[in-house]
């Protein structure tokens, strides 16, 4: 089983950079995606909907704004719109579907980088969210949550680590949930748990050249329960193309869908 994560920052802008070309050649089996930055009635074109896919999306009230999607060649069982959650489903960031006893999740972390209300809106999600990973565990299911984290787990994870301590991303007590997630709550990060080579980001700012000197982050992670660890098999990061400010996340899993 193939799955892709990418926060397109802007589902039409990827659109028109090739993201559908290229992933009509991936031969993913579930593809999920972050930040659409639309609303329903913009994507009704066909090209939203890639033939053999299933398309779920979740858009937030706010135009322009937000939004996250699950493509899968399967017929998902079940599909969680939102967390029960008022303010945060008006921003749509979690996106849930069942296929037998595994849940495949998109989430779009909130970003605290904007103002110190956003970074008080992250640490807010973050709290409430600790329970909903928390019950998830205590399910007789396996999950795979997608997504951009908004948060670089250690140092090794950034560039400029050393620079970046006190900003929204990678601050202690980020550091620290993430921590508890990949210790006591016992989920794996599948990237880790198969590559452990430097360099490895999803995210370059756009200012300076970060991209074109890789000083980027890597806040886009799968986390799996533990007992899919061991079907971890591949993970790589594309970059031979660029559909955002992001990079895909490809991870093959040896089970199936």
């Amino acid at each position: 089983m193939r799955i892709i994560t990418l926060n397109v920052n802007g589902i039409r802008s990827a659109a028109r950079k090739g993201f559908y070309a290229w992933l009509l050649r991936q031969d993913a089996d579930v593809v999920c995606l972050q930040e659409l930055k639309a609303q329903h009635h913009q994507l009704e074109d066909p090209l939203f909907h890639p033939q053999g896919y299933e398309c779920v999306y979740h858009c937030a009230q706010k135009k322009g704004y937000s939004g996250v999607a699950i493509y899968s060649r399967a017929r998902a069982d079940k599909v969680t719109v939102g967390l029960g959650w008022v303010d945060f489903d008006a921003e749509a960031r979690y996106l849930q579907a069942d296929f037998g006893k595994l849940s495949v999740v998109s989430l779009y972390l909130p970003s605290g980088s904007s103002s110190e209300v956003r970074q008080s809106a992250k640490l807010d999600f973050m709290d409430r969210f600790t329970e909903v990973l928390s019950a998830a565990r205590r399910r007789r299911r396996e999950y795979i949550i997608c997504g951009d984290w908004n948060i670089a787990h250690r140092q090794i994870d950034l560039k400029n680590w050393r620079a970046n301590q006190k900003h929204s991303g990678f601050l202690p007590e980020e550091r620290a949930w993430m921590d508890w997630l990949f210790g006591k709550a016992g989920y794996v990060d599948a990237f880790r748990a198969v590559n452990r080579q430097v360099d490895q980001y999803t995210w370059w700012s756009n200012r300076g050249q970060a991209w074109a000197k890789n000083v980027g982050w890597r806040i886009d992670y799968q986390v799996v329960t533990p007992g899919l660890k061991d079907a971890v098999q591949t993970a790589r990061i594309y970059k031979d193309e660029r559909f955002s400010d992001h990079a895909p996340l490809i991870m093959d899993y040896g089970i199936q869908l």
